[in-house]
């Protein structure tokens, strides 16, 4: 496929989609839509531990997807849309091969109706 784009891409392109692999980081980047959160009100909905929930914190932080900030004694986390943008930026690019096979497959659809449609009147 012909590279349609000279976007730069972030070198750890692979660490977010590592990172947005796991159902459960997924669920905790939506939770961050709403806002910042500490690992108590990110853990609550989960039937798991705090420490397992730090871990996928962890993950997240290191992917760029959030950051966490020292406040007092908590640490709330909060998304990072940067490097989540660049990802999506990056996906955006197969678009046009999508849209492309998608419009050759139009085109082979029609072709057997008008076939059918043939076959039948003849």
């Amino acid at each position: 496929m012909e590279r349609h784009s000279n976007t730069p891409k972030p070198a750890n392109l692979d660490l977010i989609f590592g990172a947005l692999a796991d159902p459960t980081r997924r669920a905790i980047l939506s939770r961050l839509v709403d806002g910042p959160a500490c690992v108590n009100d990110i853990a609550a909905p989960f039937a798991m531990s705090q420490p397992a929930v730090s871990k996928h914190l962890k993950v997240l932080e290191r992917a760029g997807l959030i950051e966490r900030d020292i406040d007092e004694q908590r640490r709330p986390a909060k998304l990072k849309v940067q490097d989540m943008a660049a990802a999506v930026e990056w996906l955006n690019e197969f678009r046009v091969f999508w849209a492309h096979s998608f419009d050759q497959l139009d085109d082979v659809l029609l072709a057997i109706q008008q076939t059918d449609v043939r076959d039948k009147h003849a």
